[in-house]
């Protein structure tokens, strides 16, 4: 695959060895090789959500969307550790040539973020500074036990996180017992100064713990075990002491037992990862630290607090180094893991030569069946972003109007790898700009994050190609200024501009536009979505990066009652329910001739209920569409109703009718003034939106 792309907070590391995670990376291969049953019971949240959208969207839409997801390649781990080859212009503290552990993945070369980074000192190996991460795991799980010097404290499964669990205690001042079933792991807990009990000889550890904390009950209990069982929470709680701490870092069943706690007051915390930053796009994509003063460790300060450790001699991982392949092997390594065969630390070891192949584009060798499919039109295509709607519906929808598919770009290089060669690109990369560079391409489609549109778009728009855009077009009213003029500079050359509003294009929206078409009167119309809920750390409700739900969601439907309507927008206004994450609003559009349309835009219903209905009162009459499945009229002259056999949004008629109109050279699907238009009523409606 190509050397992924970095941008300014980010680190290009080429891999020197990376560690296998022994736990994670093993529940992740089982997965990928159970059959569906065993997929769905194994996450039965998933299931309900499965159930509730084809409750509203249908069978077959619903079971696109699973496989299209079950399809996807998952990048496999996260010790890394090598030397920086390149670094973005916004990183501190790092320069080209340090050694760095970080949590990247299994690949040659790899980009993480500076603050999933740290600097390994001299004395550490390469190897040795590869279980980084995973001691950073069990030390944080340390720091929230809270051990003192003296205190017992029973740690339970001692795999590669528990035995560097052992080592760290013992560095505290604690007294340690481990408990696992694996006597060989065992016997590395004792060589690093823990007593041990064997649960296979005895499955009743309880006299043991105690026995060991003097029958005053164990201090602590950490538990590092993967098991499905209640047995590990069960058997904590038991041999606690009154007030004792249980943390778990590992993954056991939870059904806790309310007498065992209340009786002693005991505390249960589950620990995350690495440390406090996990998780937290500020943190981990923004390159923003965490005051000391208040956070005294952050996850790259237990990366470093390992690193140290290391350096002074009281973590010893060595020992927990059983196996080596080199990288060209790792479906080997993987087997292994897999197996029953006793492994604990495996590692993958890369050529360290620093002749490491660097292309960040690669040609695709073509299936024998995509070969054999001729393009029927003098046109070629060009992605930037391989994600999940990019894979489902543009690049299908591309590929149905005959047209070449020419190259696919993505960030870390997975994604584009895997679609471009699912459906049959000519090559793929991660250097964005060879595509606006590049003579053979004529229309450039843009599926990324909604902040790096108006760059891509002045860019397509610059080096003269068509330019296919998903919503939204922009985010501020410069970014679009900046379009328009480009734009416009560009027109006397036929230069299409278009963005992805497929709402206008399904075919019960344009029986509508149809129906509509002798009526003289004015029109109202009620656009209802319910949008559910998304997390407010998503990406998309940052307003800086994904515009927030109405810039960059609701502007669909601002674009089809715009359609529908067939006036200019004279003028809006927007109220919310003033909640932090602004997902639900109401629209009200007045236009030219005097309509009126409102779009109720919430993330708070249920999702039993259909995502979007469309309301047309007109002339004593009603058209009610319901979630682009089934269209239905009231009091309508010559019409009652239409339905379709599957749910249909326009996303492939939107596509051909644009390729249509470079081909043919047609009017653009969407006049370039109406796309303005709505750009600026949607920019400046989630202006009052943030401001209310």
């Amino acid at each position: 695959m190509p050397v992924p792309a970095f941008d300014k907070r980010e680190l290009l590391i080429e891999t020197r060895v990376s560690l296998l995670s022994a736990g994670t990376e093993r529940m992740l291969v089982d997965f990928g090789k159970a059959a569906l049953l065993a997929k769905a019971k194994q996450q039965p949240d998933k299931v309900r959500m499965v159930v509730d959208k084809m409750k509203t969207d249908g069978f077959l839409p619903t079971l696109e969307s699973v496989l299209a997801k079950l399809d996807r390649p998952l990048p496999m781990g996260y010790c890394n550790v090598g030397r920086i080859h390149d670094l973005g212009k916004k990183v501190t503290g790092f320069k080209v040539g340090d050694r760095v552990a970080s949590n990247g993945k299994h690949a040659e070369f790899v980009s993480v973020a500076q603050n999933l980074c740290a600097r390994i000192p001299e004395s550490v190996s390469d190897e040795e500074a590869s279980f980084t991460v995973l001691g950073s795991i069990a030390l944080q799980g340390i720091r929230l036990a809270q051990p003192t010097l003296g205190e017992s404290v029973v740690v339970y499964g001692v795999g590669m996180v528990g035995l560097l669990t052992v080592q760290l205690l013992r560095a505290q001042g604690c007294r340690v017992l481990a408990l696992d079933y694996n006597q060989s792991r065992l016997k590395l807990a004792s060589d690093f100064g823990a007593a041990v009990y064997n649960l296979s000889v005895s499955e009743d550890p309880v006299n043991e713990a105690m026995h060991f904390s003097r029958n005053r009950g164990a201090d602590a209990v950490i538990i590092t075990v993967a098991s499905q069982s209640n047995d590990p929470v069960s058997y904590a709680a038991k041999m606690s002491r009154r007030r004792g701490r249980i943390i778990l870092v590992g993954v056991t069943g939870l059904q806790l037992s309310r007498d065992d706690f209340f009786e002693k007051e005991l505390s249960f915390q589950v620990s995350c990862s690495y440390g406090p930053g996990r998780y937290d796009p500020s943190y981990e994509e923004g390159g923003n630290d965490y005051p000391i003063g208040y956070v005294r460790w952050t996850e790259q300060r237990n990366f470093e607090a390992i690193l140290d450790m290391m350096e002074m001699g009281k973590l010893d991982v060595r020992p927990l180094i059983s196996h080596r392949f080199d990288i060209s092997y790792s479906v080997d390594a993987y087997g292994l893991l897999s197996s029953d065969e006793d492994s604990l630390g495996i590692l993958l070891t890369y050529d360290s030569s620093g002749d490491g192949k660097q292309d960040q584009t690669i040609l695709l060798e073509k299936s024998e069946k995509l070969d054999k499919e001729s393009c029927i039109k003098d046109l070629k295509v060009s992605l930037i972003g391989a994600g999940n709607y990019a894979s489902k519906i543009l690049i299908p929808a591309f590929k149905d109007t005959g047209i070449s598919l020419r190259s696919i770009a993505s960030t870390k290089g997975v994604n584009g790898l895997y679609a471009g060669k699912k459906f049959g690109f000519a090559q793929t990369t991660t250097d964005v700009d060879s595509i606006f560079e590049d003579p053979n391409c004529r229309i450039v489609v843009i599926a990324t994050k909604h902040n790096t549109h108006a760059d891509f778009v002045l860019k397509g728009l610059q080096s003269g190609k068509h330019v296919f855009v998903e919503k939204p077009l922009c985010l501020f009213a410069s970014e679009l200024d900046a379009i328009s003029k480009q734009y416009w500079n560009n027109n006397a050359e036929g230069v299409r501009l278009m963005v992805g509003f497929n709402r206008r294009f399904s075919p019960h929206i344009q029986k509508i536009k149809s129906l509509l078409a002798d009526k003289k009167g004015k029109k109202a119309f009620v656009m209802t979505v319910n949008a559910g809920e998304i997390p407010l750390e998503h990406w998309t409700q940052n307003l800086d990066i994904g515009g927030g739900r109405l810039l960059g969601e609701a502007c669909h439907f601002v674009d089809l009652l715009r359609f529908l309507a067939g006036e200019n927008i004279t003028s809006f206004t927007c109220v919310s329910t003033n909640n932090e994450s602004l997902d639900t609003f109401t629209i009200q559009l007045c236009f030219d001739d005097q309509s009126i349309g409102t779009i109720h835009y919430f993330a708070n219903g249920s999702k039993a209920f259909p995502k979007e209905k469309l309301e047309v009162f007109c002339e004593g009459g009603i058209l009610q569409l319901d979630n682009f499945r089934s269209l239905r009229g009231f009091g309508w002259t010559g019409f009652s109703k239409m339905n379709l056999w599957r749910q249909d949004k326009g996303q492939n008629h939107c596509v051909k009718c644009f390729v249509e109109s470079i081909e043919k050279s047609l009017d653009p699907p969407i006049p370039f003034n109406e796309i303005e238009e709505v750009s600026k009523v949607c920019i400046e409606l989630s202006s009052q939106l943030s401001k209310s």
